[in-house]
């Protein structure tokens, strides 16, 4: 658990319309936080990958269930949560999607954009629960 300087918290539906709200968030965070612009879009891009997920993959579009999205902040790094209500996923084995088998598919390749993006990405509760780190510049 970090330091917080703050924490904000929100609770969405499992719809696709959410991604536009979550865009919004960032955007208040963005600044309030006077977040650079050379972070901002890494973030925007992650947290759609995160939420996008979590809404088909771990909720299945049940609009019955919830996504729960939480920004913490520190002297150090931004950190985002994301957690669905699925049955989570095995995320030590999911395909490369660079390669060549994979290169056509259209899905498949959210985390490995969160990776590339965010200085760390953590998994947690099976996969339920994503945290996604960047360091403060």
């Amino acid at each position: 658990m970090m330091a917080s300087a703050s924490i904000h918290r929100h609770q969405l539906p499992s719809e696709i319309e959410t991604l536009a709200k979550v865009e919004q968030i960032i955007e208040e965070l963005r600044e309030k936080y006077t977040i650079s612009e050379e972070i901002y879009g890494n973030i925007l891009v992650s947290l759609s990958e995160a939420v996008n997920n979590a809404i088909k993959h771990g909720n299945g579009l049940d609009p019955q269930k919830f996504i729960d999205f939480s920004f913490e902040t520190s002297e150090t790094e931004y950190l985002f949560t994301v957690i669905d209500e699925g049955s989570g996923f095995d995320y030590e084995n999911i395909p490369d999607p660079t390669h060549p088998d994979n290169i056509e598919k259209a899905d498949g390749r959210g985390i490995f954009i969160m990776k590339s993006l965010a200085d760390d990405v953590e998994f947690i509760d099976n996969g339920k629960q994503i945290k996604i780190h960047f360091n403060r510049i």
